[in-house]
């Protein structure tokens, strides 16, 4: 298979294309520096037309839009700048959108699938409060995977929408429930599972459906 990974540089991203690469798939990772094959600011959208050029005429069989950011962690009600929300939704929401485009056919010749890491943190079903801004911008990028899902299947791409754990990362932090292996582990067999009659699911790293 060919697989595209955004955000392949550290944490789960890093992790999911090394797994992939040992399992003798050809992985064409992204990152903003010049550590991976590609070098994408997911928000950009030159940058996404270079990278569309770039993979011109290459089926991509799976997209895993892993890229995002978290930048309202500890932030207090007083908080939550403007700024922060723009820079967070262009990364989470737009920069996903942005890259299903500009991959698009690539997807539509390999009736590939397309994996969105979100997080249990955009159900509905968990307001515990705070991170308004990921838990709103996760919650968004439900709602497109869901929406693309609906769009994609008379092409043949399926969508997956997926919680990927609380992970040991510089994102989820070392107090974190599990470790990145066992995260990688549960979303590669997910990505496996993902077919068309599945198309548009929210699920747990580990298999289970999460409530919207």
């Amino acid at each position: 298979m060919h697989i595209v990974i955004t955000g392949a540089n550290r944490g789960i991203g890093q992790a999911l294309a090394a797994r992939y690469r040992d399992a003798g798939h050809e992985v064409t990772g992204t990152a903003r520096d010049s550590s991976e094959a590609v070098t994408l600011d997911v928000t950009d959208p030159d940058a996404q037309a270079t990278m569309a050029e770039m993979l011109k005429g290459r089926p991509v069989d799976l997209l895993v839009c892993n890229a995002g950011v978290y930048l309202d962690k500890g932030q207090s009600i007083d908080g939550y700048p403007a700024d922060m929300w723009a820079q967070s939704f262009a990364a989470n929401v737009t920069g996903v959108f942005l890259t299903v485009q500009a991959l698009l056919p690539n997807l539509k010749v390999a009736r590939g699938k397309v994996a969105i890491i979100s997080s249990q943190m955009a159900s509905h079903t968990r307001a515990p409060g705070g991170s308004y801004i990921y838990r709103a911008s996760k919650a968004a990028a439900l709602n497109l995977g869901r929406n693309l899902a609906t769009d994609l299947k008379p092409d043949g791409i399926s969508v997956g929408i997926y919680h990927p754990g609380w992970v040991q990362t510089d994102m989820g932090g070392g107090a974190a429930d599990i470790a990145v292996d066992q995260a990688t582990g549960g979303l590669v067999d997910r990505f496996a599972e993902l077919a068309l009659d599945t198309t548009g699911c929210f699920q747990t790293w580990d298999g289970q459906d999460h409530p919207y």
